[in-house]
């Protein structure tokens, strides 16, 4: 590939600080609480997951798009981050099965992406002063008109984001003949949940994520499933009461991530808003039923409140993320309930709590038998 001139752009957070680098050839400005993922592939299942909306993604690994873009791998319909941070930007990519090339991806959807920022002292940075809002932008001469848009920019706490990427209308996924029937509340969906649903023999219908329990109930489901999501879970009202219904019948229930968050609130647990959050895929969990590790895929930049969990007469702990002991999965004493804070439908990995389908399937077959 011949040299190209490629013009300046730059990152600007909400404390002031810059950092340059240069455009990859898609300009504009982009705003969102910027984050990073220390994951060293899966760089397109990152960008299309439903969780990251509203958020500037700084990818930790050194090369993006080396390896192209393939439209099978997708965990919804576009990209949903709001701009790409990156060290180095491969035009070209070396993959037999892609169907593209990244910039080509960016560029379809008028997505803004720099590339040539030192991000390791940009991680660093925010390892050490938090989650933040920032915003990226080829016009570098505008810092001041930057800065203004910048501080109009609505902090992840307390913004309710799930309205924004969940399905309008409820859809069916898998064979109607299947022996298992899953109403799934989507407040961020990702493909590969349902997938994994659908090949333990589940058919399912995903519904907004407004939906009464009423309405997900009219299907007759042998169990229902609340799904992973965006922004600040105490916004989403009619996803806890319709978690609390769920719960006062004893009816099978499976949370992922938001989800996990909205089961522990419709049980009276709080959450907050974490100083970096987690995102990448080796992130240590140890399973307190089992004893055993997990390597797992994480991204989340809200938990539920540990000595509230640990003091709930009905709530149970069963899992723990080893690097700051933060609540990863609970299950209740009393009813057909559990949830996680991580992706055990995690592609392209790890797959190691890939069980917990399992574990859902079977609480089903139970009540059904």
């Amino acid at each position: 590939m011949k040299y190209q001139t490629r013009k300046k752009a730059l990152v600007l957070l909400a404390d002031g600080t810059i950092f340059y680098g240069k455009s990859v050839g898609i300009e504009g400005t982009a705003t969102g609480e910027i984050c990073f993922n220390t994951g060293m592939t899966g760089y397109q299942e990152i960008f299309t997951d439903p969780s990251y909306f509203g958020q500037l993604m700084v990818t930790t690994n050194a090369h993006i798009g080396n390896y192209g873009v393939n439209n099978e791998e997708v965990e919804s319909e576009g990209i949903k981050i709001s701009g790409l941070i990156c060290r180095n930007f491969s035009f070209t990519h070396s993959r037999v099965d892609s169907d593209g090339n990244l910039y080509d991806w960016f560029e379809k959807h008028n997505l803004v992406a720099i590339s040539d920022v030192d991000t390791r002292a940009l991680v660093s940075y925010i390892r050490d002063n938090g989650a933040m809002n920032a915003i990226i932008s080829t016009e570098v001469d505008k810092i001041d008109e930057l800065k203004k848009q910048l501080a109009e920019t609505p902090n992840m706490e307390g913004l309710e984001l799930a309205s924004k990427v969940s399905t309008k209308e409820p859809y069916f996924v898998g064979d109607e003949n299947a022996p298992i029937k899953i109403s799934a509340l989507d407040i961020g969906i990702k493909k590969n949940i349902l997938r994994n649903l659908v090949k333990r023999g589940a058919y399912v219908k995903v519904y907004p994520y407004n939906a009464s329990f009423e309405q997900i109930s009219d299907f007759n489901p042998d169990g229902y499933f609340i799904s992973n999501g965006p922004g600040d879970p105490e916004p989403l009202v009619d996803a806890q009461n319709t978690a609390k219904q769920i719960i006062e019948k004893d009816l099978p229930l499976f949370g992922i991530c938001l989800g996990h968050q909205v089961i522990a609130l419709a049980n009276g647990i709080s959450t907050y808003k974490m100083h970096n959050g987690h995102r990448g895929i080796n992130h240590p969990v140890k399973n307190l039923v089992t004893g055993k590790g997990e390597i797992t895929s994480q991204n989340h930049g809200f938990a539920i409140n540990r000595e509230e969990t640990e003091a709930h007469p009905d709530v149970e702990i069963t899992h723990v993320h080893l690097n700051d002991n933060t609540v990863a999965g609970i299950k209740m004493k009393s009813k057909n309930v559990f949830s996680v804070q991580y992706h055990p439908e995690a592609s392209p990995g790890p797959h190691d709590a890939e069980y917990l389908f399992d574990q859902f399937i079977e609480n089903i077959n139970k009540v059904k038998a």
